[in-house]
């Protein structure tokens, strides 16, 4: 049986127009699925680096390097899997208020990671800058405290390698 797991790619590319489709086109060709994919331009305007997270069995994440490894564009590949990394993410939710959801956000603030950017008498806008497992986490205690609808907006993660190696 194959096991997936999370993994990460940081992939340097030549900052051109079209780049970022025919990376998210290599993946969807394939049929692999992408877990985040974020870009943004490096140091060096004329280079992105782009970092991938997905799911998927050793086999497959051998394949999706090489891949992109072949492609013109791609300057450098780095695999994450092996070496300690440190990841965020970047999620603004948006929810309802009323004078009980305070005191429930106090509790939230104990185990969880979050700003309220801004507020009205109706609805609070808060930032998280965490790891995905950790803004999952902040969704799922959110839910059992707010029964309407809530607005969440994830921005993709990011990824770089730690500075002390294991």
């Amino acid at each position: 049986m194959k096991t997936t797991e999370q993994k990460w790619l940081s992939v340097y590319v030549e900052n051109e127009v079209g780049v970022l489709a025919r990376v998210s086109g290599l993946f969807s060709g394939k049929l692999y699925n992408l877990n985040s994919l974020t870009v943004g331009e490096t140091e060096a305007k004329d280079i992105s680096r782009m970092t991938i997270s997905l799911f998927s069995d050793d086999r497959t994440f051998e394949q999706v390097k090489y891949q992109l490894s072949n492609m013109i564009e791609v300057i450098q590949v780095i695999d994450y899997s092996d070496i300690p990394i440190h990841t965020k993410e970047v999620m603004y939710i948006k929810l309802p208020y009323d004078e009980n959801l305070e005191n429930d956000l106090d509790k939230l603030a104990k185990n969880n990671s979050f700003t309220i950017v801004e507020e009205t008498t109706h609805q609070l806008l808060i930032e998280c800058i965490n790891t995905d497992k950790q803004n999952n986490q902040l969704i799922a205690d959110l839910k059992q405290f707010i029964s309407q609808e809530i607005e969440i907006i994830r921005g993709g993660s990011v990824a770089i390698a730690s500075l002390v190696k294991e």
